[in-house]
């Protein structure tokens, strides 16, 4: 399990420095989980202590909103400022993932009705 961790900490912490040393506009995590996700692909998926702490972690995923809703109650004035702008945004950037996703879908529908020999 702290192998696992300790992998998913490691890669947070490539991200990081990418994104510093490239200046990039991306987060961080963000792009050590892209890292994490080519690294999955080229090893073939995760070995049996990142299965494992992985699991750890989404089992108590929900601990992960704490410090969403103290930012909300935080910065509430804020938000009651510019409530259009951002409820705008936010239902934008959802239609567009549920068009993107549902995109994707039906490409890889298609293609796997056209190749069943390889899966």
């Amino acid at each position: 399990m702290i192998q696992g961790l300790s992998w998913l900490l490691l890669f947070q912490l490539a991200g990081e420095l990418l994104v510093l040393l490239l200046d990039w506009p991306v987060p961080g995590p963000v792009a050590g989980m892209a890292l994490l996700f080519l690294a999955l692909l080229w090893r073939g998926g995760p070995g049996r202590r990142l299965a494992q702490a992985s699991s750890q972690l989404l089992l108590h995923l929900s601990l992960l909103f704490v410090p969403a809703g103290a930012g909300v109650v935080l910065y509430g004035a804020l938000l009651a400022r510019d409530w259009w702008p951002l409820s705008v945004a936010l239902v934008a950037s959802t239609l567009l993932a549920m068009a993107v996703a549902a995109l994707l879908l039906r490409a890889l529908l298609r293609r796997s009705r056209r190749d069943p020999e390889q899966r």
